[in-house]
């Protein structure tokens, strides 16, 4: 392959670039200037609404011919009676008929000629004024699509994928789902833009990866970024059940009928060992990051337990590797969409991005701040890049303390050992709430009061030698901040939001479209403690991160498991915690056995990306120690939720 040029400053826009988009979007009142925001200038009332089936030029479903896609549109009539073209924004999707699409579970309707009425979201009502056209597409085997639904593979991908090229001319697509007549995209310029949540987003990461040309930008939102990793975590089974369990739960009556086959390639491919196949490289989008091309803005929650924070972290660390141009946004919440924590801001950042990057205004977002961080709830800071400059992996070391399993953590290598029983029924709720109290499920390693703030901002990693006393044995990691906040409740049903009976509206209505969705506030919790990193791994993976193996009893392993990314300030005043225990109930699996592990300290160590590094930890743990922490039980949030289903409803 040629090498490309990569950038890591914005695109400049060439002269004749902007001639030719004054000439196509201004208003006759602002042709005499540069635009910097498009207008709701179109009529949404009157806009096309249309059905294609575009060719993946594939044969999921095995019946002698190439599945086509069911790809349904909305855009404003005017642009294309004018001669002009217009972008594409798309969300791309399995959830539009079987479980619905944002906070109220919207799904697509259509009208007697099977045209969509009701598209879910408020994408539509919104960009198409504005000169966009939406698009919304079923995944192959879902809703009105053929073929079969494959978790992220090259079925997912491919049937966005082949609606990329079709807008750029590059597919063939019908107006019917069985007909020979033809559609084109004459209306469009190609430029397209993916946004989506969850698997929406996952689809959008997994079509950037493969380079398609006219893929502009993605927004993905709380997405996949390797499927692995949806699964598993090191070898360590994160939910009782694998993705067949997933297609299944998706797939449309005429794909269950049909897909058999492709099911039983699913189970095939992904044993519930927790060994690396070759159906998880196919689903891994990370790997090829420098083939996107695409620019990125990437939103997540850090205390999203369903599609958990490795998967940004993993991603953006990948794509700037490759330097790919991107923005971020980091919550306080759990599995929830930035329309539902920070609704007007999020509208307008988002217009802001799609015509910058659509439509090529230089409306400033590119000289904004790379990052915005929650801080507290709807307490938002931003940073000029992410991680912040001058952030650094720190080594920090455990220790024992007076009492067993209530150590400390510091820079010095400590020494001795701690036991802990793995215990199934108790998660990391349970283990934080008695940091300060010898139990016999954790060992708890804690610095003294800090004397200064001290800023997580990165993924963490966590080295662990153990022992155990059984062939089989599941680890957790749990980095938390001990001191008294009020947090978002993610471990609420709303996941930090509460939704309100009052709505707002963000673009235009029609009578089977209305553009009101309901308010929503922030769900808050006082707690005494807050995690803020987690991670998994299976002890039997210490020799390779995609096979595991029996365990030797009485022998000793070291495995480095991999904490999720995150950005957390530990304020002065508050205690910084390392915990190490067995299974985290609810978010891993336990193993087969019940171990005793005894952990090894001097080969036991955390590497945390620290703002101003090992310098700002020693300065924020130079200070007095003050009194004992008291042996009493913390409040923090319930136990999480456990989640089967990487869905946005």
């Amino acid at each position: 392959m040629p090498t490309r040029t990569r950038f890591t400053t914005w695109r400049p826009l060439a002269t004749a670039a902007i001639a030719a988009l004054m000439a196509a979007f201004l208003t006759p009142i602002a042709a005499h200037a540069a635009p910097r925001e498009s207008q709701p200038v179109y009529s949404y009332d009157n806009a096309v609404r249309e059905a294609v089936w575009v060719d993946t030029g594939l044969d999921g479903d095995g019946d002698g011919r190439h599945d086509r896609v069911a790809v349904d549109i909305v855009r404003p009539r005017e642009p294309a009676q004018q001669g002009r073209k217009i972008p594409v924004i798309m969300d791309a999707s399995p959830y539009y008929s079987c479980c619905g699409r944002g906070n109220e579970g919207q799904l697509k309707t259509y009208d007697a000629h099977g045209d969509v009425v009701q598209m879910p979201l408020f994408y539509d009502n919104y960009f198409v004024p504005r000169g966009y056209a939406f698009v919304g597409v079923d995944l192959a085997g879902t809703n009105r699509s053929d073929g079969c639904v494959d978790v992220g593979g090259r079925s997912d991908i491919q049937s966005a994928k082949a609606v990329v090229d079709w807008l750029n001319g590059r597919a063939k697509a019908y107006t019917t789902r069985t007909g020979t007549a033809r559609a084109k995209a004459s209306w469009t310029n190609g430029k397209t833009g993916m946004i989506g949540k969850s698997w929406d987003g996952t689809i959008a990461n997994g079509v950037a990866a493969t380079g398609v040309k006219g893929l502009k930008t993605i927004v993905p939102i709380s997405a996949i970024s390797s499927w692995y990793d949806y699964y598993f975590a090191k070898g360590a089974p994160l939910y009782d059940s694998g993705p067949d369990w997933l297609s299944d739960y998706v797939d449309s009556p005429d794909a269950r009928a049909k897909c058999a086959a492709v099911q039983q390639k699913i189970v095939d491919g992904a044993p519930r060992t927790g060994d690396w196949t070759k159906f998880w490289t196919e689903r891994d989008y990370v790997k090829d990051a420098s083939k996107v091309r695409a620019s990125v803005f990437l939103t997540h929650g850090l205390q999203d337990l369903n599609v958990r924070t490795k998967h940004f972290g993993q991603w953006w660390d990948a794509l700037a590797k490759n330097g790919v141009e991107r923005k971020i946004w980091l919550s306080q919440t759990g599995h929830v969409d930035p329309f539902d924590f920070r609704r007007g801001a999020w509208v307008d950042t988002l217009h802001r991005w799609f015509d910058h990057e659509l439509l090529g205004y230089d409306n400033g977002i590119d000289r904004e701040p790379m990052a915005d961080v929650e801080r507290h709830p709807d307490q938002w800071v931003t940073s000029s890049v992410w991680p912040p400059r001058g952030t650094a992996t720190t080594t920090l070391r455990p220790d024992q303390g007076t009492q067993a399993g209530v150590g400390t953590l510091g820079l010095t290598k400590g020494d001795g050992t701690e036991t802990f029983t793995d215990d199934p029924q108790l998660s990391e709720t349970d283990w934080a709430a008695q940091i300060d109290t010898s139990t016999p499920a954790k060992a708890g390693f804690v610095t003294k009061p800090l004397s200064g703030d001290l800023r997580v901002s990165g993924s963490s990693k966590v080295t662990v030698t153990a022992t155990p006393t059984t062939p089989t044995a599941h680890l957790s990691a749990v980095l938390v901040d001990l001191g008294p906040d009020t947090i978002r409740d993610y471990a609420a049903g709303g996941e930090g939001i509460s939704t309100l009976t009052d709505r707002s509206c963000w673009g235009a209505s029609t009578t089977g479209d209305s553009a009101c969705f309901k308010n929503t506030a922030a769900k808050k919790a006082d707690v005494d403690y807050t995690v803020v990193s987690r991670g998994w791994a299976d002890l039997g993976n210490y020799a390779s991160d995609r096979r595991g193996v029996a365990l030797t009893p009485g022998k000793a392993y070291t495995i480095t498991l991999d904490l999720a990314a995150t950005d957390h300030v530990v304020p002065a005043g508050h205690r910084l915690a390392l915990i190490v225990a067995g299974t985290d109930k609810d978010l891993i699996d336990p193993p087969a056995d019940t171990p005793t592990l005894t952990v090894d300290l001097a080969r036991t160590s955390a590497r945390v990306p620290l703002v101003g590094g090992a310098s700002a930890f020693r300065h924020a743990t130079s200070g007095t120690s003050g009194a004992a922490a008291e042996a009493t039980d913390l409040d923090g949030v319930r136990v999480p939720r456990t989640h089967r289903v990487p869905d946005g409803s």
